[in-house]
């Protein structure tokens, strides 16, 4: 293996491991949110399903709780949340360089992390029905407020831990 390889796969190795922190990070943060505020805990059986009807060729749903339920989708939106933060974890540690372990910032993880709910915002929310950026939910600046938050828990994540990995 080259040392370039080598690099490679320790920045995809570190950035799995940041990914799953700065997800956890995220996870506690609902939580906290729902023991303090009474805030309800995300509910990822619809991303699951959202998901697994991505594979039938469907993106866009008008309302993903009236679509056809899939096996699993619980599990499957667990497993979907954890594999998009590993992936963003990787993802920022390739764009930013594995170097970036050595002194971590917080300011890169945070602008990475919001920048990062433009997917939610016009992917994920539009595809489930609840419209870009939440526009279709109850209370849509408040959508965008929590979600603005919990990226900015993310980044946190990410922050924190790459100064334990480093």
């Amino acid at each position: 293996m080259t040392e370039r390889e080598v690099n490679v796969i320790e920045t995809i190795y570190y950035g799995f491991l940041i990914g799953l922190g700065a997800t956890l990070a995220m996870d506690l943060w609902a939580v906290i949110q729902h023991r303090i505020w009474n805030l309800p805990l995300p509910n990822w059986a619809m991303p699951g399903r959202w998901f697994a009807h991505l594979f039938q060729g469907k993106v866009f749903h008008r309302d993903i709780a009236q679509s056809n339920a899939v096996p699993n989708e619980l599990l499957l939106g667990w497993l979907f949340h954890y594999g998009v933060g590993v992936a963003y974890g990787i993802l920022f540690l390739l764009i930013v360089g594995a170097e970036w372990l050595v002194n971590p910032d917080f300011l890169s993880a945070w602008i990475f992390a919001l920048v990062t709910i433009t997917a939610g915002w016009f992917i994920l929310q539009p595809g489930m029905g609840l419209g870009w950026a939440g526009r279709n939910t109850p209370a849509p600046w408040k959508t965008r407020g929590l979600g603005l938050i919990a990226h900015t828990i993310f980044g946190l994540g990410l922050w924190g831990s790459g100064l334990w990995i480093g």
